[in-house]
């Protein structure tokens, strides 16, 4: 599944590119609209009970900003976004299937030991999703050796399983890092532009330094957004992994209560 969503990812990468490409070429070929929309603005400003002109599309400004911030970085910080979050939609999926209903499985486990055995409890974990079911088909594996093996069973494959559940956060983590690290290295460079070109023009007039301050701005608030972004839902997955975690663990100790049982009244 990991395969599918980075897939998806790629794709969607591919497209934005030449959404990109196309903006770009739009606003290189249009140099006169810049004029326009600044003629239309004065006039607006001197007399402010004029109609305002229709604004521009939402994403017609994200492609202008991408352009603006240099696509060589911005590029970067949005392949950040969209890897951290194929991998954040496809973790949050594996935990929404691993949830389970720990207590009714727990009283089926319960009714088919009394019935049927061991081997119709093993068909019962057999036949239920998630880690915990698969946690306690491990342990009545070991049934032969007694209630403290099939303890220790239950707690290392729960590691395994707690291992399982976490794949793929350390690749959030990094995402997160990198974002934010390739929004501040664009402002560096946006800055060392501005000073190059004072140092050029030999004079520190706001025309001159505005090109690089808009590239380290740009890329600054472009890294911050995808932390942010990727950040929330980093959290949101291992508050999820924090609940099962405990969910198993409450089963696993009912487990053993089970079993208790079931040897005593042999």
């Amino acid at each position: 599944m990991k395969n599918f969503f980075i897939s998806l990812a790629t794709i969607a990468m591919m497209a934005f590119t030449a959404q990109v490409a196309v903006a770009q070429n739009d606003t290189t070929a249009a140099p006169d609209s810049a004029a326009a929309t600044e003629e239309v603005a004065q006039a607006a400003s001197a007399n402010p009970f004029q109609a305002a002109p229709s604004e521009v599309p939402l994403h017609q400004q994200l492609k202008t900003k991408f352009i603006e911030g240099g696509p060589g970085f911005m590029a970067s910080i949005i392949l950040c976004l969209i890897f951290g979050l194929a991998i954040s939609i496809e973790r949050i999926l594996y935990l929404s299937f691993s949830k389970t209903n720990t207590k009714k499985l727990l009283e089926k486990i319960e009714a088919a030991l009394n019935e049927g055995g061991v081997e119709a409890a093993k068909e019962v974990c057999r036949t239920t999703r998630g880690p915990v079911a698969s946690i306690f088909y491990q342990g009545f594996l070991r049934m032969d050796q007694g209630v403290e093996v099939v303890e220790k069973t239950v707690v290392s494959y729960g590691s395994v399983q707690m291992s399982l559940m976490e794949n793929g956060l350390t690749w959030v983590a990094l995402f997160i890092a990198l974002s934010t690290s390739l929004g501040f290295l664009g402002t560096v460079v946006g800055m060392v532009q501005a000073f190059d070109a004072i140092q050029a023009a030999g004079d520190i007039s706001p025309n001159v330094v505005a090109g690089g301050m808009k590239v380290a701005l740009i890329t600054t608030v472009g890294g911050l957004i995808v932390a942010i972004i990727l950040q929330v839902f980093y959290n949101y997955i291992v508050s999820r992994i924090d609940s099962l975690s405990i969910d198993m663990e409450d089963a696993s100790i009912s487990l053993v209560d089970i079993l208790v049982k079931y040897e005593n009244k042999k």
